[in-house]
């Protein structure tokens, strides 16, 4: 499985799309910690790749506020 890239995020224009989309992967994120915890299978790769995802978010997220001003 590879990285996500950030050329994927060019569907979301929108600062409320970006804040959804952030939600949902930092719950996604803290169910896994919390199947981490429990010793649960999982693949260790998703972590990377969801923590990934969140920073591209946070970034285009910044960059729309600053375009917005």
């Amino acid at each position: 499985m590879t990285l996500p890239k950030y050329t994927e995020l060019t569907q979301l224009n929108k600062i409320d799309e970006i804040e959804k989309e952030i939600f949902v992967l930092t719950k996604n994120l803290f169910d896994l910690r919390i199947k981490r915890s429990t010793n649960q299978q999982i693949k260790s790769h998703i972590f990377t790749h969801t923590k990934r995802r969140i920073s591209q978010l946070k970034y285009k997220q910044s960059f729309l506020v600053k375009l917005e001003k």
